[in-house]
């Protein structure tokens, strides 16, 4: 494989990620080309020991979602390391994707409990000093209170739930991967002939 074609394949692979991000990983892959030739190497030498230039991307792609989750600690880029990660094609997904998918919607019923407690209780609070409930309007703005305060609360430990899932999701991704790499990719060492005493 040429220069140019490996390039043109690399570039095409990190389409989505930060223009500057992949001009810094094209220009990194163009060294590679640069301090190969100066050693006397031919293209396809040096592309053949770089790897497959599309599975390069996915892994590239895969370690800047990693990155972006480290960094932000969003919404957004948890989404975007879960998805990278799931890419990397790491993760047995027979094994791995059911129980992820019963989780997930564990905790989206949660999610939507605390909602629901949350609105009970504003609506207990707005609506205890005008009725007449058990104990008087006191205890009722006290409960309204008391209710608002146990769905924050399971919010703020739903979020943290959430949080170390992700980081639990990421490790995991990085640690199978890095297992699964050596079996995947063949090592140049391999093919050589050992050598005679």
């Amino acid at each position: 494989m040429t220069r140019e074609a490996f390039m043109a394949r690399l570039w095409d692979g990190l389409k989505g990620l930060p223009p500057q991000t992949a001009a810094e990983i094209v220009a990194d892959y163009q060294a590679h080309f640069t301090e190969g030739e100066a050693a006397g190497r031919t293209d396809s030498d040096i592309a053949a020991a770089l790897g497959d230039p599309d599975r390069l991307a996915v892994e590239l792609r895969a370690e800047a979602g990693l990155k972006r989750w480290e960094a932000e600690r969003n919404p957004a880029a948890a989404a975007a390391a879960v998805f990278a990660v799931l890419g990397l094609g790491a993760i047995d997904l027979l094994i791995l994707l059911p129980i992820l998918m019963g989780v997930v919607c564990t905790l989206f019923g949660i999610a939507i409990a605390c909602i629901g407690v949350m609105i009970a209780g504003a609506v207990v609070f707005a609506a205890g000093p005008f009725s007449q409930p058990p104990g008087g309007p006191v205890v009722a703005l006290l409960g309204g209170l008391g209710l608002m305060a146990g769905s924050v609360s399971g919010a703020a430990i739903l979020t943290l739930i959430c949080i170390g899932l992700t980081n639990a999701l990421v490790w995991y991704g990085r640690l199978h991967f890095r297992l699964l790499k050596p079996a995947i990719d063949p090592q140049p060492w391999a093919t050589t002939e050992p050598a005679r005493p």
